[in-house]
């Protein structure tokens, strides 16, 4: 098996690892994109803040271009020292390792407003690297609904139903259309970080609708608008659901977008339906392949992706070893390669499972066989992420950019 080396192994084991706070951490929060979770202080460690929880940087970088998401962890043996003037280094307390870092720096669109006041920030859209997310309808209609008491809902998801958290961008249930202020307000902060960072693939995603057919009538809305105010022709994805295969067309055919990623998630029908009942239910498991399958007749072999969240297998109650749940999930990197689809798998952070105490060595353990053979998997089939689609720069929680940079010689 092909083994780590380089800033891959050294991403995957701070990913699994997570970063312990510093005041010098802290500190970068006022210059740095602020992450989405909170630092939370566990019991009995030091808390400069006195209040549990504290702001950190998103992203780190390191001199090579990878980046890396912070996951704030009390118990790790990483930690970060030094200033914006001095520089800032990662250091393991193991070893001693000191590895030169930068954050992914707080750009003035974060704080600037449309011209009717809204935050930009609030106005859907955000960035990792030099990747802009287009997100302006994240409510999932999945979280509204049970079926024989279960959530619809996917198991790790975060997104949340349609309620007051998306009210500001014109989101209701029921409604499919997104407003045209809604729009207008999303392009106002696109240009203004396209004007200020280097963007080069713009990535169109949103909660799902239970009916697929709606659902790829609100993309398609949203990506004509998009294509219609691209000044820079930056390359487009797709990240709707399994939407029907005449829309899947009209997509091709309007030439919307570059790129499909349809998310499947996770392989094997039994943890799919398990994993993401709503997409069971109301779309079906083979029915999503048979979505990809088609995209891949228009765009071809290599420009059709599958996000998949890699470690959910490892949920107690599936009750599996780190050793099979790679196993099945090698199993469905193979079959969907032989399609010409490329899965992209990023680190899951569980809820749950941590209470065994070897839970951060399991997911690296499953992480690293997973990422280590699917490179090889991808070798045998011809098949390497479109730099157009992502790239190391910005894969904050995926490895497939940078070990496909490692293979062509490029020092990673």
């Amino acid at each position: 098996m092909i083994q780590l080396t380089g800033s891959p192994a050294l991403k995957v084991q701070v990913m699994c690892e997570g970063i312990r706070y510093t005041p010098a951490l802290g500190a970068a929060a006022a210059h740095s994109m602020p992450n989405y979770y909170p630092y939370r202080f566990k019991e009995g460690e030091a808390d400069p803040t006195g209040r549990g929880i504290a702001t950190i940087p998103y992203l780190i970088n390191t001199p090579d271009g990878t980046e890396i998401r912070i996951l704030g962890n009390g118990d790790s043996p990483w930690h970060v020292e030094g200033s914006l003037e001095a520089g800032y280094q990662l250091i393991d307390d193991r070893s001693g390792q000191r590895v030169a870092i930068e954050f992914e720096p707080l750009r003035p669109w974060a704080t600037q407003k449309t011209a009717d006041g809204m935050p930009y920030a609030q106005a859907g859209i955000t960035t990792h690297g030099d990747m802009l997310v287009i997100n302006v309808a994240p409510g999932c209609e999945y979280f509204l609904h049970k079926h024989e008491g279960q959530s619809m809902r996917c198991t790790f998801c975060a997104y949340g139903a349609p309620d007051e958290r998306t009210k500001h961008l014109g989101q209701i249930t029921g409604r499919v259309e997104i407003l045209p202020d809604t729009l207008d307000r999303m392009r106002n902060a696109l240009d203004a970080v396209i004007d200020q960072a280097e963007i080069r693939h713009i990535y169109l995603v949103g909660g799902s609708l239970t009916d697929a057919r709606k659902e790829g009538e609100r993309f398609l809305q949203l990506a004509r608008y998009v294509k219609s105010v691209n000044r820079r022709n930056i390359p487009v994805a797709l990240g709707s659901g399994a939407i029907p295969d005449d829309q899947i067309k009209t997509f091709f055919d309007e030439g919307l977008v570059q790129h499909v990623c349809f998310n499947l998630e996770i392989w094997s029908e039994e943890l799919f339906a398990k994993v993401c009942p709503g997409k069971h239910k109301y779309v079906g498991y083979r029915r999503w392949i048979e979505a990809l399958e088609t995209a891949v007749k228009h765009w071809g072999r290599g420009n059709v992706y599958s996000a998949m969240v890699a470690g959910n297998e490892l949920e107690p109650e599936h009750g599996l070893e780190w050793e099979d749940a790679a196993r099945i999930a090698l199993q469905g990197a193979e079959d969907l390669c032989s399609r010409g689809i490329i899965p992209i798998y990023s680190l899951v952070w569980p809820s749950g499972g941590r209470q065994r105490p070897d839970y951060h060595q399991r997911i690296r353990s499953y992480f690293e066989a997973l990422s280590t053979g699917y490179q090889a998997i991808r070798r045998r089939h011809g098949l390497e992420v479109a730099e157009t689609f992502m790239c190391h720069r910005c894969a904050y929680m995926q490895i497939e950019c940078d070990l496909d940079r490692q293979a062509h010689g490029v020092p990673a």
